[in-house]
């Protein structure tokens, strides 16, 4: 009842303040909620294609799960910040309802259940995840229904058609879901040949076989933009023409090891502060120490449990995607570990409530000094997170007053200079919001740049020859002479 309480108390506080933090709309999110404003409104992206597969923005392509999903809501709703973001609180929910459900059923208490619900959204890297409007949002509840459902399948001798097409499913969609998923879902597949038994071999083999098929739109689509889906990836690795095998090798295993590095899980976290607030690592304490005390005694126990050896590869596999980029704990592309490990917590906390054995009531004890360090660092992030100084370059949070001074002026239409060719979505997406029709707008270069007269919106641009409205961060608004 008690832990009960907690969790209504925590639910609370996770929804409190979801439109207003973080605050502003940083440019990605704008583009992945004006695209799905476009898809529920006439079933075309910003270019005008029709139902497209990926969605093109910036020179990379963004994911679709997620976009038709919140089109979905949108076509009910219309366009909207808070909605958008509670669509991502809302999925962050079910990935800690999810794990708790597999905690109880791994656990066989229903208290282990709701003791990991509470652990899930008060771990910072989740609950920031949670946060922002990107397509990741989405990863951490496919992942944990998969995880689930494998479960589920693990315990029976041979598995139906249903089971086999369920895991398909989520493989794919974890496929479509996110950058990472290209790589992650093939290997999470692979590592069903644990699972491979005389009795269910065929099962296993059909999970691959409508894995593979649901993969041909995919394919398809790469045949016919060769490179687009890994145009990005080009900017953000570290694997360069040139460089040798041991060279790369070596680049990798290092930050391989630093993804695990405890002063990054503990003290530093993602050093994005879009991705996470500074003052307080990506994990709790409590958590960690419980997860590393599981993963001892699956090692120690389980082996031989096709279940868990699947967990430990899991677990090995997630930081592969991370570890051949450039940036250092990216916490969106190492979205799976956190989910292997809050699995990981779940025989230790069986472990030490054990009703035999040696040092039960050390054993209690300690596992109670775990869950009230869990509950009160959790509860001063929670604290630092909702009083913390709005982080306003991380989310361009001015660009609303940018674009109002802007609008304020009578010339139209108005010019958008940008340095790079993304900040026109922010004019897009809160013109939208008003709404505004976009014909109020031009976009500019420097190949043709605004006319004399004209109101420009510069984005990090330097202004000459002009008169100056307002400029705030990155932006600035003036009247070109």
């Amino acid at each position: 009842m008690l832990l009960l309480a907690i969790s209504l108390v925590v639910v609370v506080v996770y929804f409190d303040s979801v439109s207003r933090n973080s605050p502003g709309f940083f440019v990605d999110e704008a583009s992945i909620a004006y695209n799905a404003h476009t898809i529920s409104q006439g079933g075309v992206d910003e270019y005008g294609q029709a139902f497209p597969l990926y969605f093109r923005a910036f020179g990379e392509y963004k994911n679709p799960v997620y976009i038709y999903l919140l089109a979905a809501l949108f076509r009910v709703t219309g366009p909207s910040v808070f909605v958008a973001r509670m669509l991502s609180a809302v999925l962050g929910l079910i990935a800690a309802l999810l794990l708790a459900l597999l905690a109880a059923r791994l656990t066989r208490l229903r208290w282990a259940g709701l003791l990991v619900f509470v652990v899930v959204l008060l771990t910072p890297w989740m609950f920031e995840i949670s946060r922002l409007v990107f397509e990741v949002s989405i990863f951490p509840a496919l992942l944990s229904g998969f995880l689930l459902l494998l479960y589920e399948a693990s315990r029976r001798e041979v598995w139906s058609w249903r089971i086999a097409a369920g895991l398909a499913v989520l493989l794919a969609l974890m496929t479509y879901t996110y950058s990472i998923g290209r790589m992650l879902a093939p290997l999470f597949a692979f590592g069903l040949g644990f699972f491979l038994t005389r009795r269910r071999w065929r099962e296993v083999v059909l999970t691959w076989v409508v894995f593979g098929v649901m993969l041909l739109p995919l394919a398809n689509f790469t045949l016919r933009n060769p490179g687009a889906l890994s145009e990005r990836y080009k900017f953000v690795t570290y694997v360069k023409p040139g460089d040798t095998h041991p060279q790369i090798a070596l680049r990798f295993v290092q930050n391989y090891v630093r993804d695990f590095s405890p002063r990054s899980w503990l003290i530093n976290g993602d050093p994005e502060p879009r991705h996470h607030l500074p003052g307080m690592g990506s994990l709790l304490v409590g958590m960690v120490i419980l997860a590393a005390l599981g993963f001892v005694l699956v090692l120690l126990r389980h082996r031989r449990d096709a279940w868990w050896r699947f967990i430990l590869y899991g677990l090995a596999v997630s930081p592969i995607p991370a570890s051949l980029t450039l940036d250092h704990f990216h916490t969106l592309r190492l979205i799976a570990l956190p989910v292997f490990l809050l699995v990981l917590t779940t025989p230790a906390i069986e472990f030490l409530c054990a009703e035999t054995g040696p040092r039960q009531r050390a054993r209690r004890m300690l596992l109670a000094a775990l869950v009230v360090l869990t509950l009160v660092q959790g509860a001063i992030f929670q604290r630092q997170f909702h009083i913390a100084a709005a982080r306003v370059d991380a989310f361009d949070s001015y660009y609303p007053e940018i674009l109002y001074a802007a609008l304020a002026q009578p010339e139209r239409p108005v010019y958008l200079l940008d340095k790079t060719p993304a900040a026109y979505m922010y004019a897009f997406w809160y013109a939208t919001l008003r709404g505004l029709a976009l014909n109020n707008f031009q976009r500019a270069n420097k190949d043709a740049p605004p006319p004399a007269g004209a109101v420009v919106i510069s984005h990090e641009l330097p202004c000459t020859n002009c008169e100056m409205i307002l400029e705030r961060g990155q932006f600035r608004v003036y009247v070109q002479k």
